[in-house]
């Protein structure tokens, strides 16, 4: 029997429960580069393996920035590993992708991510992305989430889950706190 290829989650959020500011923004969530124990935490999932995955909005957000001398000079080993890892975007409005080793998918999202998992490779984490996060959880092609909450209160914003329209049982299998605040949660599905 052909095992499918997992797929998890690895975002942040707010205190109060948001992906991204009422603007979008999402620079709240990397203001902890001062805490050595976070950024080899940063350096050692970036160097984990496997597929990333994105939608358009975060897409041209890291494709903007990961391949520039900033990133490589600010984070070397992130800016190194993001670079060089396989990646897919999902849009339907993106003419082509131009960041390094990434395939562009059109399509029907759910189809072609079950698509992806039924095909041999390695497992995949969407990064960002929380409108495909929460058409893929409700889909029920998601197996487990990384969630990093950052002791910021925004008031407002997109959450992570937004469109979900049933429960989504998940258990903690692993919490690990950081001297700058963040507390990175893991959850499978219950």
């Amino acid at each position: 029997m052909n095992q499918m290829r997992r797929l998890s989650v690895f975002n942040s959020v707010s205190l109060d429960g948001y992906f991204t500011d009422a603007s979008g923004d999402m620079s709240w969530a990397h203001n902890s580069l001062q805490d050595p124990e976070w950024n080899a935490f940063v350096e050692g999932n970036a160097s984990g393996g496997g597929v990333l995955v994105f939608g358009r909005v975060t897409y041209e957000m890291m494709a903007s920035f990961w391949p520039t001398p900033q990133a490589a000079n600010m984070m070397p080993v992130v800016a190194r590993e993001m670079n060089a890892r396989q990646k897919v975007v999902f849009s339907n409005t993106l003419g082509e992708a131009s960041w390094s080793n990434t395939t562009l998918i059109k399509g029907d999202l759910v189809a072609e991510m079950r698509r992806l998992k039924n095909e041999a490779g390695d497992d995949m984490v969407i990064l960002g992305s929380g409108s495909i996060v929460s058409q893929l959880a409700k889909a029920d092609l998601i197996d487990g989430f990384q969630i990093v909450t950052v002791p910021v209160a925004l008031g407002g914003g997109r959450t992570l889950f937004e469109g979900l329209d049933e429960r989504l049982r998940l258990k903690l299998t692993k919490s690990q706190a950081f001297g700058n605040g963040n507390v990175v949660s893991t959850y499978e599905k219950a």
